[in-house]
C-alpha cells in the first residue's frame, strides 16, 4: 500500500489581526520597524499577507513609510501631524519627516538634500512651502551666521543653535555676561567673608563657606539684573568662568535623591578663593586652564 503524504497548510490569518498585530509593533518602536521585524513577530504569515496588510494601513494613513541605512521604516502615524499634512505630496511629507526627526536642533538644507535624495532645487521649494503653511520655520545658527536651520515650527530652538542666554541675534552679549558675572562671584565672597568671620575652626569655616549652584542661580533671579530667565545650567557656565580666572574652586558631592540642586545623586558647591600668589602668566593663559590639555596635540 503506497502512502500519500498530504501537506497540511496552515489556516490564514484575519487580516484585520495582521494589521492590528503590525499597529502594536510600531507602538512598541516608536522609531519604526523593518519587514524583518514584522517577519520575526509573525513567521506564520506569508509575505503577500504582510504585504497586503501592510499597504492597506499606508493607505489608510495610519502608518509612515520612511527611509534608513537599513532599508524601509514602517512607523506609526501621528495623527494630529496627519491632519497638517493633509493633502500635501510625498516629497513635502518626506521632507517634514525629516525634519520632525532632527527634533529641535534643527537641520541644514544640505543635510536635509542628502537624507531625502531630493535635488536642491525641489528641497528648497519645499521648504518655501512648509514655510508658508508655517509647519516649519528657519532659525539662524550662531555656529554659522550665513546660514539657517529648518525646525518644526512649534518647537523652541536648542541652546546649541541659539547660543542660549549670552547670545542676542547670532552676536556675544559681552556686557550682559560681566554683570551676572560679578554678582556670582560677590555673593560667593560674602559667604566666604561671613564663614571666617564665625571664629571656628578652619574645617568649619571651608565648608561653610560652599554655596550650591541653586542657591547662587535663586540670588541672581531675586536681584532681577536680568531681563532673559536664566537657567540653573546658565549660572553654572558663569561660575565655570570663574573657575576658569582662579577666582572660585568647585567640588562635588553626594546627596540624596530629589535634594534641590541635585543632578543624578550629586551635587556641585562653590566657593570664592584668594590665591595666595598672582597667578604666573602661563596659568592665566587660556592653555593653562584648558582641562583638556594633556590630550592636546597638532592639528586639534
Amino acid at each position: 500500500m503506497v502512502e500519500v503524504k498530504v501537506k497540511v497548510q496552515p489556516p490564514d490569518a484575519d487580516p484585520v489581526e495582521i494589521e492590528n498585530r503590525i499597529i502594536e509593533l510600531c507602538h512598541q518602536f516608536p522609531h519604526g520597524i523593518t519587514d524583518q521585524v514584522i517577519q520575526n513577530e509573525m513567521p506564520h504569515i506569508e509575505a503577500q499577507q504582510r504585504a497586503v496588510a501592510i499597504n492597506r494601513l499606508l493607505c489608510m494613513g495610519q502608518l509612515d513609510l520612511l527611509r534608513s541605512n537599513t532599508g524601509l521604516l514602517y512607523r506609526i502615524k501621528d495623527s494630529q501631524n496627519a491632519g497638517k499634512m493633509k493633502g500635501s505630496d510625498n516629497q513635502d511629507k518626506l521632507v517634514y519627516q525629516i525634519m520632525e526627526d532632527v527634533g529641535n536642533k534643527g537641520i541644514w538644507s544640505r543635510d536635509t538634500r542628502y537624507k531625502s535624495n531630493l535635488p536642491l532645487t525641489e528641497i528648497n521649494k519645499i521648504v518655501k512651502n512648509l514655510e508658508s503653511k508655517k509647519l516649519i520655520k528657519a532659525v539662524k545658527s550662531v555656529a554659522a551666521s550665513r546660514k539657517k536651520v529648518y525646525m518644526l515650527y512649534n518647537l523652541q530652538p536648542d541652546q546649541s543653535v541659539t547660543g542660549g542666554a549670552w547670545y542676542s541675534d547670532q552676536d556675544f552679549e559681552s556686557e550682559f555676561v560681566e554683570v551676572p558675572n560679578q554678582q556670582c562671584f560677590k555673593f560667593l565672597q560674602t559667604k566666604a567673608e561671613t564663614a571666617r568671620e564665625s571664629k571656628q575652626n578652619p574645617m568649619i569655616q571651608r565648608n561653610s563657606s560652599f554655596v550650591s549652584s541653586h542657591e547662587v542661580w535663586k540670588y541672581i533671579c531675586e536681584l532681577g539684573i536680568s531681563k532673559v530667565e536664566l537657567s540653573m545650567e546658565d549660572i553654572e557656565t558663569i561660575l565655570n568662568t570663574l573657575i576658569y580666572d582662579g577666582k572660585v574652586e568647585m567640588t562635588i558631592i553626594a546627596a540624596k535623591e530629589g535634594t534641590v540642586g541635585s543632578v543624578d545623586g550629586h551635587m556641585k558647591l562653590y566657593r570664592a578663593v584668594n590665591p595666595i600668589i598672582p597667578p604666573t602668566g602661563l596659568v592665566r593663559a587660556p592653555c593653562g586652564l584648558c582641562p583638556v590639555f594633556d590630550d592636546c596635540h597638532e592639528g586639534g
